[in-house]
């Protein structure tokens, strides 16, 4: 199941590299969006995977942006981890009646699973932690 939301960037967290157990290189990045759930704000931590990650090289504290993401949890060494894992994001411009993708950031399309073994991050499902 494929969620939405559109808010504010509050922060665009560094990028972190590295590289798994079998040798493949990877990389993520979060950002913080902000939102309205009701009367009330919210925040939530959002990761890009990949090339993805270029996705966010434009994006200022303040960009209003439609996420389209995944929550995904998984076990690792006996503890859960929640990941929230965005498939696609579009800048919303101000007073934009069709809200398409900004010029500045490319937005990008991924299949809710990308790949057989129902993780869009390494393909050799090695956490970065």
């Amino acid at each position: 199941m494929a969620l939405e939301l559109t808010g504010k960037v509050s922060q665009v967290l560094p990028l972190e590299t590295g590289e798994g157990k079998t040798g493949q290189p990877w990389k993520k990045q979060f950002f913080i969006l902000d939102f309205m759930d009701n009367n009330y704000p919210k925040k939530v931590s959002i990761s890009v995977w990949g090339d993805k990650t270029d996705s966010l090289k434009n994006v200022q504290p303040g960009t209003e942006l439609k996420v389209s993401f995944n929550v995904e949890s998984r076990e690792y060494n006996g503890k859960w981890y929640t990941d929230v894992k965005a498939w696609r994001i579009e800048v919303q411009s101000p007073g934009s009646a069709n809200n398409q993708p900004s010029n500045d950031i490319p937005a990008f399309d991924e299949p809710a699973m990308s790949s057989g073994n129902g993780f869009n991050g390494p393909a050799d499902n090695d956490l970065p932690f």
